[in-house]
């Protein structure tokens, strides 16, 4: 069942908003509290809210499950190819390569208080990236499966 018109339209309203909030999160996880995991998760609350303003038949053309599991997919495969870049630079497993480099995410830290400055962190930057991918895949999935479960029985 469709919501109202003004349930509707807030929801087009606030979309964009919770978007780019939840991809600050996970861009800014190496600065301050939060992450890929809680970027990720706020994310998702997007795709909550398209389905708690419109029907799940509207909506299960444009929001697939293979699009989700695809996105699950590039999340962990480009987690794990950063951690497998690491060897290739004669670092460990898991190591920092970009740190110091001087090129994207390499920075150096400034001393004393935080200036912000997203250009440091070397990996990290990339890895909250990949995990906010993955959880956004992920959650989205379980959404999506417990809301077809619903359709299902209704």
């Amino acid at each position: 069942m469709d919501m109202s018109r003004i349930v509707r339209t807030t929801a087009n309203v606030l979309l964009p908003f919770i978007l780019i909030y939840g991809f600050y999160i996970v861009m800014h996880g190496h600065l301050t509290p939060g992450g890929g995991f809680q970027g990720g998760a706020v994310i998702a609350t997007g795709i909550v809210l398209l389905f708690a303003a419109y029907s799940y038949t509207d909506l299960k053309e444009k929001v697939t499950l293979g699009a989700l599991k695809n996105s699950e997919t590039l999340g962990l495969l480009l987690f794990i190819f950063t951690a497998l870049l690491a060897l290739t630079a004669g670092f460990a497993f898991f190591g920092n390569w970009l740190v110091n480099g001087g090129a994207i995410f390499g920075d150096m830290v400034a001393f004393g208080p935080n200036p912000g400055d997203l250009n440091t962190g070397g990996v990290i930057p990339i890895m909250n990236l990949a995990v906010g991918i993955e959880v956004l895949g992920a959650m989205g999935v379980i959404i999506l499966s417990m809301l077809s479960g619903i359709q299902e029985d209704a």
